[in-house]
């Protein structure tokens, strides 16, 4: 069975995509800590615990997400983007990469942030085009 997050970079479920290649795809989560939170994945597979990887999608994973984070760095004022893999609540390997102001920014506790469709679009779609342009 198919996780959410397979669904999503398989285009099944919608989403704000920020990047992809044919290995990894990165979108705006749905319940940000701030504007610019953006979730990285692997697209083939669905191993849910990041150090159960193999060795070059492990690599590969964090390359891909260390471009995307300069490319939020670039679309998002702030001051560091900062990086958490929790992988408590979706059974697939994720990366979050979260803009901050301080490291308060980083509570995953905190009430998340409430954006409607236009503004995730238009976020998305500031942070695809630094992506494209590193």
């Amino acid at each position: 069975m198919a996780t959410i997050f397979t669904k999503i970079a398989e285009g099944e479920i919608p989403s704000f995509k920020v990047a992809e290649s044919e290995d990894f795809y990165a979108f705006l989560d749905i319940n940000p800590l701030a504007e610019g939170h953006t979730l990285v994945i692997p697209r083939k597979t669905e191993t849910d615990y990041i150090f159960n990887l193999d060795a070059d999608t492990y690599a590969g994973l964090w390359n891909f997400a260390s471009k995307v984070a300069r490319a939020v760095k670039a679309a998002i004022p702030c001051k560091r983007v900062g990086v958490a893999v929790l992988g408590m609540e979706v059974p697939h390997t994720h990366i979050h990469l979260v803009p901050l102001q301080t490291e308060g920014d980083m509570d995953f506790r905190k009430e998340k942030l409430k954006l409607t469709e236009e503004r995730f679009a238009a976020i998305a779609a500031s942070i695809s085009r630094e992506f494209k342009n590193l």
